[in-house]
């Protein structure tokens, strides 16, 4: 119990809180909860997950016993070579420019995916 809070009603407390514009809520069915540091990740699962919301800023509390392993016995997952070019910015660029596929493509990687820069860039050339 906190200091000076002895005799206080909880109905009373929630209303307090709501004034303030405070809510809280536990979160249902939450599986695990991952916290990784730059050499260290804490995986607790069966944990009791509180939010807290503090006139828009939100405050987790987390509950559980956590399995603490180094972050280098952790294979990262492969990253792709390069990024993904949406199928709409593709489709954009060839409609405006006349282009084909293969050069619009090459144009919105080269402007690093910014479509009005990739149509310049051909109608330029």
């Amino acid at each position: 119990m906190m200091p000076g809070m002895r005799g206080v009603n909880p109905r009373q407390m929630k209303q307090a809180m709501k004034r303030l514009g405070i809510s809280t809520e536990e979160l249902k069915g939450v599986e695990e909860v991952i916290i990784r540091t730059k050499s260290k990740e804490y995986v607790l699962t069966d944990a009791a997950v509180t939010l807290m919301d503090m006139q828009g800023q939100k405050t987790f509390q987390v509950v559980g016993e956590a399995v603490i392993r180094d972050r280098q016995e952790i294979s990262a997952p492969a990253q792709p070579a390069e990024p993904s070019v949406p199928e709409e910015d593709v489709q954009l660029v060839m409609g405006q420019t006349g282009c084909d596929r293969e050069r619009a493509v090459k144009a919105l990687k080269a402007s690093g995916g910014q479509p009005a820069e990739a149509i310049l860039s051909i109608m330029s050339s």
